[in-house]
C-alpha cells in the first residue's frame, strides 16, 4: 500500500480531519445508530477508531507491539472527545521527523511494516471510516478529489484474499464496481462496502 510521489502524511491528515468533522456531528441520540460496519453501532465504531489512532501513534514511536495501546475503550462518556484526543495523538506522532523511515509494529496486520506503508494503511482506513460515520448519520463525506484518487490507488492494492476479508477483518470481500463509478464509490466497493444501502438524503 504505497503511493509514489505523494505526501502520505498529508493525505492521512486530511482524512483524519474529515473523520473528526463527521464524528463531531453526532448527537447523544446518534451513538446507537447502525453503521456500515456490520454489527457495530456508531459508539462501537468510534471506539474502534479511537483505539486505532492510539495504536498507530504507539507504533510510530516504536511501541506498537504492546496490545494495551490497541485496546478499545469500553466506556466513553464523550465518544467525540475521546476520538479527538486520539486523533490529535496520532497526527502528532506521524508529524515527527523520520516517521516514514521507521518500522511500525502492527499486530492486527501480522507484523512490522515500513512507516510509509503503515501510514498508507491508516490513510485508507480513515477515508473509509469517515464515510462509515457520515453514512450512519445520513450526511455526505467531504474529501478533495486528489485525496479520493489516492485512496482509490491504495484500495486497488488491497489483496482480495478470502482468508483476510469478512467478519473480524477490516474489510469485507470486494463488491462489483458498476461502470461510471466515481473514485469514492469504487474505493468503498473494492473494500466491501455497499454505498447504495446508505444513501445521503437530498
Amino acid at each position: 500500500m504505497t503511493l509514489t510521489g505523494v505526501d502520505i502524511i498529508e493525505l492521512d491528515r486530511i482524512a483524519v480531519y474529515e473523520a473528526l468533522r463527521v464524528v463531531e456531528l453526532a448527537e447523544e441520540a446518534d451513538w446507537e445508530r447502525d453503521t456500515p460496519c456490520a454489527g457495530w453501532d456508531l459508539h462501537r465504531l468510534v471506539a474502534h477508531m479511537t483505539a486505532q489512532h492510539l495504536g498507530f501513534a504507539a507504533a510510530a514511536r516504536g511501541a506498537g507491539q504492546d496490545a494495551a495501546y490497541w485496546r478499545e475503550p469500553e466506556h466513553m462518556a464523550d465518544p467525540a472527545r475521546a476520538h479527538r484526543s486520539a486523533a490529535t495523538a496520532v497526527l502528532a506522532a506521524f508529524a515527527e521527523a523520520g516517521v516514514p523511515e521507521r518500522r511500525f509494529a502492527l499486530p492486527d496486520l501480522g507484523g512490522g511494516f515500513p512507516g510509509g506503508r503503515a501510514i498508507g494503511f491508516h490513510f485508507i482506513d480513515y477515508v473509509v471510516h469517515a464515510w462509515d460515520v457520515a453514512a450512519a448519520l445520513g450526511v455526505g463525506v467531504e474529501l478533495p478529489e486528489h485525496v479520493l484518487g489516492a485512496a482509490l490507488a491504495v484500495a486497488r492494492q488491497v489483496p482480495d484474499d478470502p482468508a483476510r476479508r469478512g467478519p473480524g477483518f477490516a474489510f469485507a470481500p470486494a463488491r462489483q464496481v458498476p461502470a461510471g463509478s466515481g473514485p469514492l464509490e469504487e474505493t468503498l466497493r473494492l473494500l466491501g462496502r455497499a454505498p447504495e444501502r446508505w444513501p445521503v438524503p437530498r
